[in-house]
């Protein structure tokens, strides 16, 4: 009874603090995407790459910016890990082709999917120049992406986005480095480790020695944490004491999980001229949100094992500093926010608790999603919702003073689709072939549910995994690549290509017949679509994994 007090004390202390910075770091963010200033710092940079910051793009021109930056970002990142043994502080560690490809893959595109031990495999410059500047540059993307939509729904009568470059620079330069750095001197203060060293060498009791290892953890902790990125600088991630050392550094970390996807509804409300709107989606993203803490938490308080059930729950694969609250509250945020970051083993979360991970994932990451992705997934759901709506009363519907006809409403299910698509093939496919099923250290419905859950990650973007899976093989490296790129840029064009048409439209006056958008009714039609797009795609795949162990 103790533990649940004080983990309601902890989500209480989260939500505050939450609501404390909801309002300025949302304004802010508006601010730094409306200001015609630019920093000195930007000015520089845009010198170098010869950008003309006063320019306006067509969507795509900004498409092809996205796509490209990205594409030289995987190549620049797969070199520099490959060329590790001639680089500083490689300490004698390589890395093989396979593990490179999808890394790199897997940074530039905020998964952090990691196949690999960091600990033993990438050195301490790889780790900074590579993974913890895409940690940046990855979550920069995602932001620029979602302004890009919502000026699609400011704007009329163009077809000008903005300028991919300087909303990247902007959102990593004026948001992501300096809160980034503030929370790393906090980690640091909190106990989290931050050092050049490759370990240190200890005795133990029977004197043999053991080597532990050491890296510059706090610093890729809090963008991991912030950018929503995830991966570790340690193979436990964030269940290790150097990257996560106590409960009060626990409750920071998930906080920064939540931070800048909340704030940006309050960002939306203020860039559209309606707070209201942005007030329905957080209230939609909070209700999905605390509806799967809820669950998990239950789920793993209230086991169905004997020997759960006498030590009064599970927590075998938690750690005894987190406890059962600590780790549902951040199991439930980083699968709900594209992170991925771990700091309990979800492989050894009860049949209902592992499944309700793997759903909150196939909520397509939108409560309250990553940093730019949850807001414009959301959006692209409030699209498919108003249109349903729309064939319920029989006339054409509108979201925010703009009609959603057949251009706006494919580019939505494009958006939409695309994530079901690859994470079902993938899991199908992988089921074929009894190779891949070697790989897997348990059989039956878990076995399943490890696969699932592979796949439903790197869909999403989210880069955890049920552990029981072992994923070197070529075909998992390459199939799950795969997944990641398809999850991550057929969406962003699909919303690019929407926000385009809709910057296009003249606004069109609200009628008595408009449906309000800023009440309970569009909040639980919203919340609604969610639940049934993901009940209608996913129920028969999670029957097979989850749900029957749950029922075991």
């Amino acid at each position: 009874m103790s533990s649940t007090w004080a983990g309601l004390g902890q989500v209480g202390l989260l939500l505050l603090a939450l609501a404390v910075v909801y309002k300025p770091l949302g304004d802010y963010m508006a601010r730094v995407f409306t200001s015609e200033r630019d920093l000195q710092v930007e000015r520089a940079i845009y010198q170098v790459g010869r950008v003309d910051p006063k320019s306006q793009q067509h969507w795509k021109t900004y498409v092809s910016g996205v796509i490209g930056f990205s594409f030289v970002s995987v190549v620049l990142l797969y070199l520099l890990q490959r060329l590790q043994g001639i680089l500083p502080w490689n300490f004698g560690r390589t890395v093989d082709p396979g593990v490179a490809f999808n890394t790199a893959v897997s940074f530039v595109t905020n998964t952090n999917w990691q196949s690999y031990v960091p600990e033993s495999t990438m050195g301490h410059f790889v780790q900074m120049a590579g993974l913890t500047v895409q940690n940046f540059l990855s979550a920069g993307v995602g932001l620029a992406v979602a302004i890009a939509l919502v000026r699609g729904f400011v704007r009329s009568n163009t077809d000008r986005l903005g300028n991919f470059w300087v909303d990247l620079v902007r959102g990593s330069v004026r948001i992501l480095l300096p809160l980034s750095f503030l929370f790393a001197i906090v980690l640091i203060a909190l106990g989290a480790v931050q050092s050049l060293k490759s370990g240190v060498d200890v005795t133990n009791p029977d004197g043999s020695v053991s080597h532990i290892a050491l890296a510059p953890a706090a610093s890729q902790e809090a963008i991991k944490e912030l950018g929503t990125n995830g991966g570790g600088i340690f193979n436990a991630n964030s269940a290790h004491p150097f990257e996560n050392p106590n409960s009060w550094s626990n409750l920071v970390e998930i906080f920064l999980l939540l931070v800048i996807p909340v704030a940006l509804t309050r960002t939306f409300g203020v860039m559209v001229g309606n707070k209201k709107q942005g007030y329905v989606l957080l209230s939609v993203m909070g209700v999905l949100w605390a509806g799967m803490l809820t669950i998990i938490w239950w789920a793993e308080s209230h086991p169905n094992g004997p020997v759960s059930l006498l030590a009064g729950g599970t927590m075998e694969g938690k750690e005894t500093r987190f406890g059962i609250p600590g780790s549902a509250l951040f199991a439930t945020s980083t699968t709900g926010t594209s992170t991925g970051a771990v700091n309990a083993m979800h492989d050894s979360l009860t049949g209902l608790g592992g499944g309700g991970t793997i759903l909150h994932m196939m909520f397509s990451e939108l409560s309250p999603g990553g940093v730019g992705t949850g807001l414009y997934s959301i959006l692209v759901m409030a699209i498919i919702a108003m249109f349903l709506a729309g064939l319920m009363v029989g006339r054409t519907p509108e979201y925010l003073g703009k009609k959603l006809g057949k251009r706006e409403v494919t580019c939505a299910a494009i958006a939409i689709l695309a994530m079901p698509t690859v994470l079902l093939l993938g899991t199908g496919v992988t089921l074929m072939f009894d190779a891949n099923l070697s790989y897997l250290n348990n059989s039956g419905a878990h076995g399943f549910s490890e696969i699932l859950y592979a796949y439903t990650s790197a869909s999403n973007n989210n880069g955890s995994a049920f552990a029981g899976i072992t994923v070197t093989n070529d075909w998992y490296q390459s199939s799950l690549g795969v997944c990641m790129a398809i999850g991550r840029f057929v969406p962003i064009i699909a919303v690019l290509c929407l926000a385009n048409s809709l910057a296009r439209q003249k606004k069109v006056p609200e009628t008595a017949g408009t449906l309000p958008t800023t009440g309970p009714l569009f909040a639980t039609m919203l919340g609604g679509t969610v639940l049934l797009v993901a009940a209608l795609t996913f129920v028969p795949a999670l029957a097979l994994g989850p749900i029957a162990e749950a029922l075991a």
